[in-house]
């Protein structure tokens, strides 16, 4: 049985173009919530037997000078607090409060985690990360380019590349405009670990999609590209099972980390569970259909 991807292919790239669209609105209207990574400061990751009501927590850090702290629930007793930039003095004085006030026998305070980030090293952070990202992408185009060069014809070989970011695009801002949303109305923050997250899965779906397309390009060595149209629903119909598989094996280890892995690690699995899965999507029903209408766009204009 083959599947008419290319006969529906307008309805489906609609609703990325409007999953796109919501996304970038989203981006727009709210931003990303930095971590400390990018806008510098100090994290404390604190478990206790009997968690104390954060107004109790509060009050150490008040006393310490540190009145911009911000409390987040963690489990069933843990508690993260974010503050402004500390140095380890100031962190061990904290730590002894803690403990003086809230441990006794019936409740033990523990520090799981502590991270500080000075200024100048965030700022380092945020311009790297774009810079690694915009690298990535050039990359990409360069290296489709080269790799499709005996099928430049009808599509150009680096338009192939073009189309591939294309489709990346639509994942990097749905994950981005997913983490907006919940960092608008549940507090969570980007850091260093979801530009991985995003990289990470700039690298997973162009690989899909070049799957897809060095399928396209064998048929296009073997048949005439007279019917584009068909070529390339050849070579859809010929990987989809590939990409499902891959995508399902994939995952798997991915929902293991998003439901039982640490709280550190949370976010970043979920970036890339919806980046992935986006990836997959993004090759079959993105990337090739939009390789035939700029067939068909190139045909009009000849």
């Amino acid at each position: 049985m083959t599947i008419p991807f290319i006969k529906y292919s307008r309805i489906l790239l609609v609703f990325s173009a409007l999953v796109t669209a919501v996304c970038i609105g989203f981006l727009v209207m709210w931003g990303l919530k930095p971590g400390i990574d990018f806008t510098s400061g100090s994290l404390m990751e604190l478990s206790f037997t009997s968690r104390p009501e954060t107004d109790q927590v509060k009050t150490v850090f008040d006393a310490a000078n540190l009145k911009n702290a911000s409390f987040q629930k963690t489990g069933d007793n843990g508690l993260i607090v974010r503050t402004d930039f500390i140095g380890e003095k100031e962190h061990q004085l904290i730590v002894k409060s803690l403990t003086e006030k809230f441990q006794t026998q019936d409740n033990a305070v523990k520090e799981d985690r502590f991270e500080t980030i000075g200024p100048s090293i965030s700022k380092q952070l945020k311009s790297r990360s774009i810079l690694a990202i915009i690298l990535v992408n050039l990359g990409i185009i360069g290296y489709v380019a080269y790799a499709f060069r005996r099928v430049s014809r009808p599509v150009a070989s680096w338009k192939y590349g073009t189309l591939a970011i294309a489709a990346l695009f639509h994942d990097v801002l749905l994950v981005m405009g997913v983490f907006s949303f919940l960092g608008r109305y549940y507090g969570v923050e980007v850091d260093v670990a979801f530009v991985v997250a995003i990289l990470t899965v700039l690298g997973y779906s162009v690989n899909d999609t070049i799957v897809v397309y060095d399928r396209i390009r064998e048929n296009l060595l073997r048949h005439s590209a007279d019917n584009f149209d068909e070529v390339v629903n050849m070579g859809l119909n010929e990987t989809l099972m590939r990409s499902i598989n891959t995508t399902f094996k994939t995952m798997l280890p991915l929902f293991a980390l998003f439901f039982m892995g640490g709280f550190s690690i949370h976010y970043f699995a979920l970036a890339l569970l919806i980046g992935i899965a986006s990836g997959a999507y993004s090759s079959i029903f993105i990337a090739s259909p939009l390789l035939v209408y700029v067939y068909r766009w190139q045909q009009r204009r000849a």
